[in-house]
């Protein structure tokens, strides 16, 4: 299974076209000013160009930030179903770039804004659903172990680390991914991905060993996490008020290093640091003194000195940053910067973080590649 490529949102269809209309939405406006990019009003497709382009793709194809899945492919869409598309976005995949955006978990979107990107997403994958198959063969783990780490391992990753592949051990995707749904996609594949097709060289006994030993997976997940009460907009900017400026110089005028700033951290200099994620992810795990600034809302930024050194950070790890950076330099500060490859190289270090109970280091990821990178 060279790439199990299941789940949560997966896989490419190269002939999608780009949504028609969608707004150039992007953390600020043409005239720099840092206008919300969503509204109660906002249409389906506005709010998808919006929260979700950024990383699964204009075109719904995935790949545009942090090996976002496909949410288009139909082998994907046949057997997921609208409440699994609502609740993916509603509690995202905690520890991975993909926040919470409900409202009740501090994202941005009320059920209703949720179900308008759901029908969208489907409108634009055009593909009538299909019954999985059931079955009642019963799988052993231990023979499932050997052929997951063989052919799937090295995409789909473990408890330990995430490969380019859904990470299938992440804990709110196994509970939400019912059997019959794993198996569709290791029978038919996702087209044009990695994830080829096993029906015809699995079993229907293998295929269920292999779904038995990836259910193992949340016996050692962790406990349930508390959230951390939300930002208040009234957070201190700046961190050590009373010390020297750092003396960086970004690589690409962009992208400082998590080890350089961690120095800084130590040596007490004046920064600010900005969190571009949703207030959910902000509320359950964040860089000790950052300020939650999310890239869908960035009214903050007016309030953001000239003079004073600004790093964002994201776990994509440098797309939603990227926006805040961009937005910002465009508001005319020239001391902006990225954490280069973000706060989940920072938390797994074992670097300053106020996070809620339950919280774990994220799982090692995949190289990224900065040439991806847009901006």
């Amino acid at each position: 299974m060279k790439a199990l490529w299941l789940f949560l949102l997966v896989a490419c269809n190269s002939n999608a076209a780009p949504p028609a209309g969608t707004p150039p939405a992007r953390g600020s406006n043409q005239s720099g000013s840092a206008a919300p990019l969503i509204t109660a009003a906002s249409t389906g497709s506005e709010l998808y160009a919006a929260l979700c382009a950024k990383c699964h793709a204009e075109n719904l194809q995935g790949g545009a930030a942090d090996h976002a899945p496909s949410l288009i492919t139909t082998t994907f869409l046949e057997t997921a179903t609208d409440d699994f598309l609502h609740q993916s976005i509603a509690r995202g995949r905690p520890g991975t770039s993909m926040a919470a955006y409900s409202k009740g978990l501090g994202g941005p979107l009320e059920p209703a804004a949720i179900q308008r990107i759901v029908k969208f997403i489907r409108e634009r994958g055009n593909v009538p659903a299909k019954a999985p198959m059931q079955s009642s063969v019963v799988g052993d783990a231990k023979l499932g172990a050997a052929i997951y780490d063989a052919s799937c391992k090295v995409c789909h990753g473990d408890r330990s680390f995430r490969g380019e592949g859904i990470h299938l051990a992440n804990p709110v995707f196994l509970e939400q991914a019912s059997d019959p749904f794993m198996r569709h996609a290791i029978m038919h594949g996702r087209p044009g991905t990695k994830m080829m097709a096993f029906g015809n060289t699995l079993n229907e006994k293998q295929i269920s060993d292999v779904i038995a030993y990836v259910r193992t997976f949340a016996v050692t997940a962790a406990p349930k996490v508390a959230q951390l009460p939300p930002p208040t907009g009234k957070e201190p900017l700046v961190i050590f008020p009373g010390g020297k400026q750092p003396d960086w110089k970004p690589r690409e005028n962009r992208y400082v290093p998590v080890d350089v700033v961690k120095k800084a951290y130590d040596e007490k200099r004046a920064f600010i640091l900005i969190d571009a994620r949703p207030p959910s992810d902000w509320m359950r795990a964040r860089i000790t003194g950052a300020v939650s600034i999310p890239y869908h809302d960035l009214k903050r930024l007016a309030e953001i000195p000239k003079d004073t050194w600004v790093i964002a950070y994201c776990a994509c790890p440098h797309h939603l940053s990227g926006d805040v950076v961009d937005a910002l330099k465009k508001m005319g500060h020239t001391k902006a910067a990225i954490l280069d490859e973000g706060i989940n190289d920072w938390h797994r270090k074992g670097y300053p973080m106020t996070a809620a109970e339950g919280v774990e280091k994220p799982a090692l990821e995949p190289a990224h590649d900065h040439n991806h990178h847009p901006h």
